[in-house]
């Protein structure tokens, strides 16, 4: 390797916005052009919600009543909202296990030598993530079109609920850089991607109405999950079944759940893109 290779990045001051975004976008090139290296990827990332969404929706459909609608198309409307974000969460689980493989590769060291943005590389990586998971959600739409799933509620409150979709996918993402930079092994990045999220997905309402979860402090924890809000907006901005009936009144944050989930979604942004930046600087110094 030449010494040309190793010379020292060049200082962050010397980076404006313009800049940094182009690098972004060169090193979101670079990811998309290995997945598309790598087809089986992205073909293994969309098989996993489509049996999501056929198990649950023909296996546990006709088990699961919800309140305010009767049968089994009833449970497919309500259910895949939540397929939804389960699955796009779990992006956190890919950024972490691909940044810690980079890492793991020397491939973030060699980036340190190159004059570019230091939040470019996270940058590139995230938004690679979050442009394949445009693909998955046509993916997953398109099943759950065939199952019996529709938007009631018209175009506009549609691409609401579709906006606030990715950007909680694109916040959890960044958790995952978080933790694919924390770590030594891509093994233990899989290891740990997977240990957190499955809890926050499954203790929410994405599956089961939250307010049929017990004890009643687990269901407290289950109303304000992120997941939950974002789930909840989901249902309310496509006119989906939400699981409570006229009769019952929400908790606070499912009857406001669009803002709660945006709320969510801004924190998120605004506590791990900083950290993650700062971790990236401290495992590559």
């Amino acid at each position: 390797m030449s010494s040309d290779s190793l010379a020292p990045p060049v200082p962050l001051g010397g980076h404006g916005p313009a800049t940094a975004l182009h690098d972004a976008w060169v090193v979101t090139l670079r990811n998309l052009r290995r997945m598309t290296r790598i087809p089986e990827m992205v073909v293994f990332s969309s098989i996993q919600p489509i049996m999501f969404v056929l198990l649950f929706a023909y296996v546990f459909g006709g088990a699961i009543p919800i309140p305010g609608a009767g049968g089994q198309t009833a449970y497919r409307e309500f259910l895949l909202p939540g397929i939804f974000v389960q699955t796009l969460a779990f992006t956190a689980a890919t950024t972490s296990v691909g940044l810690a493989d980079d890492l793991h590769k020397g491939l973030i060291d060699r980036f340190r030598s190159l004059p570019i943005s230091r939040s470019a590389v996270l940058a590139g990586r995230t938004t690679a993530d979050w442009l394949q998971n445009l693909f998955v959600l046509v993916v997953m739409a398109a099943c759950g079109l065939v199952v019996g799933w529709r938007i009631h509620d018209g175009v506009l409150k549609a691409i609401a609920g579709f906006a606030l979709l990715m950007l909680f996918a694109y916040a959890m993402s960044w958790i995952g850089a978080t933790i694919g930079l924390s770590v030594r092994t891509v093994e233990a990045a899989n290891t740990i991607g997977f240990i957190w999220i499955f809890p926050l997905t499954f203790l929410s309402n994405a599956f089961v109405p939250s307010r049929k979860i017990s004890p009643q402090w687990l269901q407290d924890v289950a109303d304000w999950n992120p997941v939950s809000s974002t789930v909840q907006a989901l249902r309310s901005l496509w006119g989906n079944p939400d699981g409570y009936g006229p009769t019952v009144k929400m908790p606070w944050p499912i009857e406001h759940a669009p803002w709660v989930s945006l709320f969510w979604s801004l924190l998120i942004l605004v506590v791990f893109v900083p950290l993650s930046v700062r971790k990236y600087r401290s495992v590559s110094a």
